[in-house]
């Protein structure tokens, strides 16, 4: 765990009110995993004393060096519009990686990612971690979903990496008219994976819990929760476990990755 004073490298909108960050890290940031985040301030921009969580999206690498990381976030809220006016060669204070993250399975013949909306932010960073650790492109499959064509973030990056890309959308203005969960739901039925790995909003992640325990197979969610540290101080993160009743774990040290299995229906 690092806590620096970073440089923005570029600041890019991808979408209504959706933005990439890139910025420097420290040498450190090498050991990160994908699905662990970072604690965010913009000392030049104070709009909170807390700082904010954010997935790592992506590691920037120079000929096999790393030179900074990426995050992807939506405007939301005062503390995101104040970054998306953050400009290059300004400065913003991180603390990370921080969390767990998701953790391959033994066998890698077929795997399944599932993001809806900006869920997507922590599952370019593990396909990239997928395809370092020999797993085949085409053993992963890629499960996107939005409200509409605007909300489906990240496709064109999964599939120049070679991986096959499925979409939905609420409306219907790209892919399948449906939630991402039905397409997930049929090919899990059709070929069981080794793992599925999700991130999104709560219905969606108790929506694939609910199919990947009827089918009994294996699968890491990332939750969102609210964070005031991100380091297991302020205990403001807690979810129920499903496994030690009345026992609750907490998102910023016993995850944001957890096994579905650990977990209730309650995401929040």
């Amino acid at each position: 765990m690092f806590q620096e004073t970073v440089r923005v490298l570029y600041q890019q909108k991808i979408g209504p009110e959706t933005y990439r960050m890139g910025m420097t890290c420290p040498d450190g940031f090498a050991s990160a995993m994908p699905g662990q985040f970072v604690m965010v301030r913009i000392p030049e921009r104070p709009v909170s004393l807390l700082r904010r969580p954010f997935s790592i999206h992506r590691l920037i690498k120079t000929k096999e060096r790393l030179t900074g990381f990426e995050m992807l976030y939506r405007v939301i809220g005062k503390t995101t519009h104040a970054l998306s006016q953050v400009k290059p060669e300004e400065s913003i204070q991180v603390i990370g990686p921080l969390g767990r993250g998701f953790a391959l399975p033994e066998r890698t013949d077929a795997i399944y990612i599932a993001a809806g909306g900006i869920g997507v932010a922590p599952m370019l960073f593990l396909a990239d971690f997928l395809l370092e650790q020999q797993v085949a492109p085409q053993a992963v499959t890629v499960y996107i979903g939005g409200r509409s064509r605007e909300d489906l973030l990240c496709e064109s990056e999964f599939a120049r990496l070679g991986l096959q890309v499925f979409t939905t959308t609420d409306d219907g203005s790209a892919g399948q008219q449906c939630l991402i969960t039905n397409p997930l739901e049929m090919a899990i039925r059709e070929q069981p994976p080794d793992v599925v790995y999700a991130c999104g909003p709560e219905g969606m992640l108790e929506c694939v819990a609910g199919i990947v325990k009827a089918q009994e197979v294996p699968c890491q969610v990332s939750i969102e929760t609210l964070m005031a540290c991100g380091m297991g101080a302020c205990l403001g993160c807690a979810v129920e476990s499903a496994v030690d009743s009345g026992r609750y774990l907490h998102a910023c040290m016993d995850g944001p990755v957890m096994d579905v299995m650990e977990l209730t229906c309650n995401f929040r």
